[in-house]
């Protein structure tokens, strides 16, 4: 039985937020709202909007040379490009060019000192397609948990960026060839959106070294990417020879030859010869990075990881239907027509650990979120398909995953996919019919049916809990001892009875104070707090838990410490 997954491209999880170190730069919020600037709509780079260039397919290949040396003598001059090549509905060009925008979210100069400040580049989700187009209110760099994941970096210390990038492909193409339409025209999307990004680092990059307006460390970026942006991440970080893409998966069957033609869409860099269908040259600078993070998405094939890529951060549902958590054939969701075969993050993370990627990760302290993480490595779970396929097994030692066992839904697409990501039902994108009778809303609840400001704001703060203490290790900010963790032993306390049934009582000897407490579990997710306890003991009556595992964890004078308990009634 083949597997198959939906190309919404994503997943995530639920845990409030913690603070499990003491405050320091890129772990904590050590900057306010209000310290932090927001400009927005800067555009970072210039190409050909595939997306609204609808005629060429049509049009004379005499024609379409003259339009573009007109284009690529523009932006090689540094001349603005002509007003009929940026206007979809002037049909007198038939190269339409799309000027792709980003927004900087940065610690203010008079709050913050630093001059060289690390990076997150944020590439939203959205099928490549335009919202709500692409059956969803979200799809765009102001999509909510963009703007709430890079205002607490921004808050971090870093300097964060939720960047477009180009869009388009054909998800309804039909008949005997449709298969190979769809295939041919998401490879190259993808491949397209690797090019701007990849412009996106490198002027950055060229920017620092001359003015910095910034103030980044151009040695320093990592690429954030949610669902369809997890897709761009993943393939930047490890598509970087050409032969990689003539694998038998990326073959047009009718050619055999690859879907990707670099004599039309350009290297992978975005340079290109004259007659190609891109603006870019040369990047103006490196377009290494430093670490990816993944929420969600799927990775084309383990054999583009090599020793070297960049460390690997990924979290994603176990049970999630849109993206394949282990592998399987991605698919249109309205057709459930086939696109292409893709790993997730059971099979990639598992190579990624294997060649050493991941290394920095290993000795992380066994704060709430790794213990969390690691308890599920190795485990067996239902899944969502029927036997025999109805059980998965998670690999062993995936340090740098989050796998996150959400409930089951009723059917296989009511399986939770986006749990972080919110949205205004009254937005005019969510009210907007994607069939009759069904609206972008409606159809985004079908895998998020829970779905508020409240719980996608939590799932954020869950993702910054488990993600930016290893973005900080893998930039050598820190070493992982100092992010160490105490048991609240350790500090002279003592937790009482555990296993405990109706009562928990925490005490501490040596004169500490205890500020908070808190009662969490497996996954994380807080179940019971208690604030402002500026006393040397507290409890917690454990009546409505059920039985078993959860973690302690609480706030003292000394910073904070947590224990393991056991509920048992």
């Amino acid at each position: 039985m083949k597997r198959l997954y939906a190309l919404l491209l994503v997943s995530g999880l639920m845990i409030t937020s913690l603070e499990l170190f003491a405050q320091k730069r890129y772990i904590n919020e050590v900057f306010t709202d209000a310290d932090v600037e927001v400009t927005t709509d800067i555009t970072y780079a210039t190409n050909i909007d595939f997306l609204r260039s609808s005629r060429l397919s049509t049009t004379s290949q005499s024609r379409i040379v003259n339009e573009l040396t007109t284009l690529k003598t523009a932006v090689g001059t540094g001349q603005p490009v002509p007003a009929t090549h940026l206007n979809p509905a002037d049909t007198s060009s038939v190269i339409k060019v799309q000027q792709i925008k980003m927004d900087v979210y940065a610690p203010k100069a008079s709050a913050d000192t630093a001059t060289e400040r690390a990076v997150i580049i944020f590439l939203h989700t959205g099928n490549f397609l335009p919202a709500p187009i692409n059956g969803s209110p979200l799809g765009n760099k102001n999509d909510s948990s963009a703007i709430v994941l890079c205002q607490g970096w921004a808050k971090r210390g870093y300097v964060a960026i939720s960047a477009d990038y180009r869009l388009g492909w054909n998800p309804l193409a039909s008949g005997p060839t449709g298969e190979f339409e769809r295939r041919g025209t998401l490879l190259n999307a993808v491949y397209r959106s690797i090019q701007d990004v990849k412009q996106c680092v490198a002027n950055l990059k060229a920017e620092a070294a001359a003015s910095n307006p910034y103030k980044i460390d151009p040695d320093k970026i990592v690429l954030y990417g949610e669902g369809t942006g997890a897709y761009i991440t993943l393939a930047y970080n490890s598509l970087d020879k050409y032969s990689e893409i003539e694998l038998t998966q990326f073959l047009n069957p009718l050619t055999q030859k690859s879907f990707v033609d670099t004599t039309v869409v350009g290297r992978i860099d975005g340079s290109g010869g004259a007659s190609s269908l891109t603006l870019y040259g040369a990047p103006k600078a490196s377009t290494e990075i430093s670490a990816v993070v993944a929420a969600g998405g799927a990775l084309a094939d383990t054999s583009w990881l090599e020793a070297g890529d960049a460390p690997i951060i990924a979290l994603q549902c176990i049970r999630d239907p849109f993206a394949p958590f282990d592998g399987g054939t991605v698919i249109v969701p309205t057709t459930q027509e086939d696109v292409v075969d893709v790993q997730g993050a059971n099979v990639y993370m598992k190579k990624a650990v294997a060649l050493g990627l991941n290394k920095a990760f290993v000795d992380m302290p066994d704060d709430v979120y790794t213990a969390a993480a690691r308890a599920k490595y190795g485990k067996t779970y239902d899944y969502i398909f029927p036997a025999p396929l109805d059980k998965i097994t998670l690999n062993d030692g995936l340090e740098g995953l989050f796998p996150v066992d959400v409930k089951a839904g009723a059917s296989l697409f009511q399986n939770q996919a986006g749990p972080w990501q919110w949205w205004d039902p009254e937005s005019p994108l969510a009210k907007y019919e994607v069939s009759t009778g069904v609206t972008a809303h409606m159809a985004s609840l079908q895998s998020n049916p829970d779905m508020s400001p409240a719980k996608g704001r939590a799932y954020v703060d869950t993702i910054q809990g488990y993600v930016t203490p290893r973005l900080a290790v893998a930039l050598g900010f820190y070493t992982t001892a100092e992010l160490s963790t105490r048991s609240i032993s350790a500090l002279s306390g003592k937790v009482f009875p555990n296993p405990a049934s109706g009562s928990l009582n925490i005490e501490m000897s040596n004169g500490l104070l205890i500020k908070s407490a808190k009662i969490l579990d497996l996954n994380g997710r807080v179940l019971l707090s208690t604030e402002l306890v500026n006393s040397s003991s507290t409890n917690f009556d454990l009546s409505s838990l059920k039985d078993g595992y959860y973690f302690l964890q609480i706030d003292t004078d000394s910073g904070l410490a947590t224990q393991k308990v056991v509920v048992s009634h």
